[in-house]
């Protein structure tokens, strides 16, 4: 074995803590009981926009069993995630602003004890106009967030890069549509849910269902007016996220209150109802889109104007507007560029970061103009994605700096694991191959609040029994970040996984981590801890080499043993190599850090927001097959190849991928989170029972194909696996919709009514 074998690196691993979750042992928030522990029920409006002119609350304190009751006022000071956005409050104040926002919460003996003294609360409204269509809401005189500074405008970017409208002019092709993405939802098994208990020192510890347990931290403290050092965060066992649970909530404010107040632990559960109020899903966006081509199909400008639906509050809104513009622009290579960019606030649920946040929805409205004009050119829709691909180490035309990039070989794995084009034009009316490609960021150079500290940090420990204990604040929200660690430190210590226990997202026991958001965990947490595995196999192998009278550089630690590469008969068991380096250098214990380059983007203001270390790029072929009758779209298999780097863990990595091809294929066809305008904002359907989302049997064979390009900026070359396989698998379907029947569907979801007006629009026309 010589040193640049992996024998970690690259395998299958069991994922930590996935024995405990299938055999049901698992605890998560809501399994946790604490003696005294209160109950928590939030009363919300059923107003989609109400002034609120009081509230008397004596009538649920007078009940047996209701402690406490405590109103907006009691949380006065404004929050956000953004800090330049800081325009929620725990509970409203001044006004409602959607049909669900909390004005009330009671804690009480019993759940439904505090259930029963909701209807005990009476509110005073003075309904108010409602706006559910972004652009009514821009148009509107009636501000609806009382903190907003330009009416019902949340943010609008405009950037230009290049001479567009001299571009456009002088295109062969100009390829002009109107796309429509709808707004959907997480859909995470586990509610929200918190937990928090003050102790006789006046520690307030906070457990909660959260992937941001250091921004949580933070914004407690500010709203509670608490000094940080006083609160600890836990995040517990998480029972999915996806983006749903990466900023506070109205609930751990309340629960850490509550127990302020009374002394006593207070515990608060969503119902899966309170779940849809709560959001955060992916933003609803209007989309006009023209992109031109010369006559080979050379990509010469695109511009693109978008409207957003933000909802009610900013949540991540601001980066949001950027990210609907700024990562656009790979993996081709563009001539010109413009996107103007409007967020509006309307008086629905808060759109945030889901899965993939704020660039599937262009991906599907560029990729659908890329298949348009495939067909328009006469060329194979994946030769023209070649012919436009950019290449490694370039900028792109917004100077976002790129490093690896293995998107001609993605394609080319799909185009040959799909018989893509043996069989594209054979299989004949009703089932069609389509195609689509993308990129996603591996963390962000952007910071949510600057600072010139660490954006992740890891701290490692050896222990004399022979096995390591990694400190890591980051939150495995079940991607296997903690499994990630543990492979990484594994390899370069000789320890197998199960040798190595991963304590994380602790933030009184844990170094500071963001979050698990914008796919940054593999790359920085994993870099820092490699920083810090990397010290301590220093320490142990040259005390290995003190004993054996060798070079250090001839040390290996590999399967829980420490060997001699240049005499492999020479060999100790790694506890007795610990236990030397102990005796060496005392307790063994090192840290690493990471923080992001400063040279990934351009000077213009805005310019950091999209500019990453390292770029994923993915591409799909998806399969489908269309009842032109019916309108009903049967997805048969999905090929997506994806480049991430390096494999940390094959596995995880495939896990991944099935997933976002999961969530993405089922944005196409099922889901679609609303609300009624006419019956006052009242949701579509807040429930699993309602909302659609594929089972086993709605769901298509997904064929994980794993591209290694790997980046000098990840740790072993890795990059991000958790959300760019996501991006083009819309996009893909619905090309693939346009080959089996010969229409298309701009506005998504593809519904059989949709379809079959389509069908039907087009036989009046004198089409197939």
């Amino acid at each position: 074995m010589t040193s640049s074998d992996k024998w970690q690196l690259g395998g299958r691993h069991r994922k930590l803590g996935a024995m405990e979750r299938m055999r049901g042992v698992a605890r998560y928030t809501d399994d946790l009981r604490l003696p005294r522990m209160l109950h928590a029920k939030i009363l919300r409006s059923p107003h989609a926009h109400a002034r609120i002119l009081s509230i008397d609350a004596s009538r649920a304190l007078g009940m047996p069993g209701v402690i406490a009751v405590i109103t907006g006022s009691d949380m006065p000071t404004p929050y956000g995630v953004i800090p330049w956005t800081t325009d929620e409050n725990a509970l409203a104040i001044e006004k409602a602003l959607y049909v669900g926002d909390g004005v009330a919460c009671v804690a009480a003996e019993s759940e439904e004890l505090a259930l029963r003294a909701l209807k005990g609360i009476e509110v005073e409204y003075e309904v108010l106009p409602a706006y559910f269509d972004p652009e009514e809401a821009l148009a509107a005189e009636e501000t609806i967030n009382p903190y907003a500074r330009k009416g019902n405008l949340s943010k609008k970017v405009e950037l230009e890069f290049g001479d567009v409208d001299a571009a456009l002019h002088g295109a062969a092709l100009v390829i002009e549509a109107d796309y429509e993405f709808h707004g959907t939802t997480h859909g995470a098994i586990e509610p929200h849910c918190a937990l928090a208990k003050v102790d006789a020192d006046g520690l307030l510890t906070v457990w909660s269902a959260t992937q941001v347990p250091h921004y949580l931290h933070r914004e407690l403290a500010k709203v509670l007016e608490t000094p940080a050092r006083q609160i600890r965060v836990i995040q517990p066992p998480l029972g999915g996220a996806f983006g749903g649970k990466s900023e506070p909530f109205d609930l751990e404010f309340c629960v850490a209150k509550l127990s302020q107040i009374t002394g006593r632990p207070v515990k608060l559960l969503y119902t899966r109802e309170e779940v849809f109020y709560a959001h955060r899903g992916r933003h609803p966006m209007k989309m006009h889109y023209r992109v031109g081509f010369d006559a080979s199909g050379k990509l010469l400008a695109v511009d693109a104007k978008t409207v957003l639906d933000g909802g009610a509050y900013s949540s991540f809104g601001l980066v949001t507007t950027y990210y609907s513009g700024q990562l656009l622009c790979a993996p081709y290579e563009l001539g010109a560029y413009r996107f103007d960019s409007r967020r509006a606030y309307t008086n629905k649920p808060a759109c945030g970061p889901k899965r993939g946040h704020g660039s599937v929805q262009p991906r599907f409205a560029m990729e659908v103009s890329l298949d348009k004009a495939a067909v328009e050119l006469g060329i194979d829709p994946i030769d023209l994605r070649r012919k436009n691909a950019m290449g490694e180490d370039c900028l792109t035309v917004n100077e976002l700096r790129v490093g690896s990039n293995g998107f001609l070989d993605c394609l080319a794995a799909v185009e040959e694991a799909s018989g893509w084009k043996q069989r594209r034009a054979k299989l004949g009316f009703g089932h069609g191959l389509g195609v689509a490609g993308s990129t996603y960021i591996s963390g962000t150079n952007y910071c949510i609040y600057p600072n010139d500290m660490p954006q992740a940090a890891v701290q490692i420990t050896l222990d004399r029994s022979g096995r390591a204990r990694i400190f890591s604040g980051a939150s495995d929200i079940g991607q296997g970040s903690d499994t990630m660690l543990a492979v990484i430190a594994g390899e370069e210590l000789g320890l197998p996984t199960e040798d190595i226990r991963v304590l994380s997202a602790d933030t009184d026991l844990c170094p500071v981590d963001l979050g698990a958001y914008s796919s940054r965990i593999t790359l920085m947490v994993g870099n820092a801890c490699l920083e810090a595995a990397r010290k301590l196999r220093k320490k142990v192998t040259q005390s290995v080499a003190k004993r054996w009278e060798c070079s250090p550089k001839q040390v290996n630690l590999v399967a829980r043993e420490a060997i001699d590469m240049h005499d492999p008969e020479r060999r100790a068991p790694l506890v007795e190599a610990f236990q030397w380096a102990e005796a060496d250098h005392g307790l063994l214990g090192e840290v690493g850090s990471y923080d992001t380059p400063k040279d990934r983007h351009g000077s213009y203001r805005g310019g950091a927001i999209g500019a990453s270390p390292a770029y994923s790029f993915t591409a799909h072929v998806a399969e489908v097959k269309v009842d032109a009758e019916t309108g009903e779209v049967g997805l048969v298999k999905i090929w997506c190849a994806h480049d991430c780097g390096t494999a940390i863990s094959r596995g995880l990595v495939e896990g991944q991928i099935e997933g976002s091809c999961y969530m993405g294929a089922a944005e196409v066809v099922l889901e679609s989170h609303g609300v009624n305008s006419e019956m006052g904002g009242l949701h579509h359907g807040p429930s699993l029972l309602d909302y659609r989302m594929p089972t086993t049997l709605d769901t298509p064979e997904i064929e994980a194909l794993i591209v290694e390009a790997p980046d000098a900026r990840g740790p072993h070359g890795a990059k991000e696996a958790g959300e760019g396989p996501l991006h083009s698998t819309i996009p893909a379907i619905v090309n693939a919709i346009y080959d089996a029947v010969g229409v298309r569907v701009d506005d998504l979801p593809v519904t059989p009514a949709k379809l079959v007006r389509a069908l039907a629009a087009q036989a009046e026309k004198g089409g197939v």
